[in-house]
């Protein structure tokens, strides 16, 4: 398929400090991709330059074809957006603020909209200053959704909202998803909701993309292993690829990457252990790849 959105060599700084360096990716229709990294990373440095509020320092960015700092209404209107901090025009009702929008997106889904309206208690009638961030979040979020974009790009979407506004936007989703016509891009501290909806991971570290694939080749990959042996183990393991270890007497737990299941019966003779492989989730996986990274190797993923 081709790619709605492609990065190459892209590259920013923010008062002289490297924020995103050398950053190259693409997204196709029917990805949904987690984009994932600690906080100060670059989640949303990225995600703003990629929709062309920044020029690149280095580098491109293309939406549908066009460089993303000369995009026209066209492409605009196949793109819904929702940033950290809502962009709401607080002097109208949420009817008149979904009227306005409407009136400018051909392919504006209405039913869509009531429904999302009706379930969310939407109050239609307030002016949307006097809404609670929950509501005024759920209100972006809807904006956002309901004109069926191509590429839809959510930065922390559901901060503020409760369990069950968050699993009905979710279930949004993946029902957009679903279709295999559009681009889902978004970042979120909660990290097994992402794990629910996405395919692909991209992991910021270091102002790079350490990691753009498969959500599935990251749990196949990234492992940690468990190993009980029969004598005392050498403090550093003769191990391939490890992020960490810990080694205590005969037992040890040591997280590698680039994990080969047909590698284990080798290692087990080699270190006259045995070895039990823990797969780990989307929320854990993370919590391995950016905790005691003084321990951890060199290079990169």
């Amino acid at each position: 398929m081709p790619a709605i959105l492609e990065i190459t060599a892209l590259g920013r700084a923010y008062q002289g400090r490297q924020v995103l360096k050398d950053i190259t990716a693409s997204a196709a229709q029917g990805d949904v991709i987690a984009l994932l990294g600690k906080n100060g990373a670059g989640k949303t440095t990225l995600l703003e330059t990629i929709l062309g509020f920044a020029v690149p320092e280095q580098g491109e960015v293309r939406l549908f074809g066009t460089l993303s700092t000369e995009i026209g209404a066209n492409e605009k209107q196949r793109i819904g957006f929702v940033p950290q901090q809502d962009e709401l025009l607080e002097q109208l009702s949420p009817s008149e603020h979904l009227e306005l929008f409407r009136d400018f997106q051909p392919s504006w889904d209405q039913p869509l909209c009531e429904r999302l309206c009706q379930s969310w208690d939407i109050p239609m009638t307030k002016r949307i200053s006097t809404l609670s961030v929950g509501q005024r979040q759920k209100l972006s979020i809807i904006l956002a959704l309901c004109h069926k974009p191509k590429l839809l790009i959510l930065d922390e979407p559901v901060a503020s909202l409760d369990p069950i506004a968050r699993r009905q936007f979710l279930t949004e989703l993946v029902t957009i998803a679903a279709d295999q016509q559009s681009v889902i891009l978004f970042s979120s501290h909660i990290v097994t909701d992402m794990e629910r909806v996405a395919n692909k991971v991209w992991l910021l570290k270091d102002q790079q993309l350490v990691w753009q694939d498969e959500l599935d080749t990251l749990k196949e990959s990234v492992v940690k292993l468990h190993i009980d042996a029969a004598q005392p183990l050498p403090d550093q393991l003769p191990l391939p690829h490890q992020l960490r270890q810990q080694v205590q007497g005969n037992k040890a737990t040591v997280t590698v990457k680039h994990w080969q299941s047909a590698e284990q019966t080798r290692f087990e003779q080699q270190l006259q252990a045995k070895i039990r492989v823990e797969y780990l989730n989307l929320e854990d996986l993370f919590l391995e790849l950016h905790e005691n990274q003084e321990q951890s190797c060199d290079d990169e993923l």
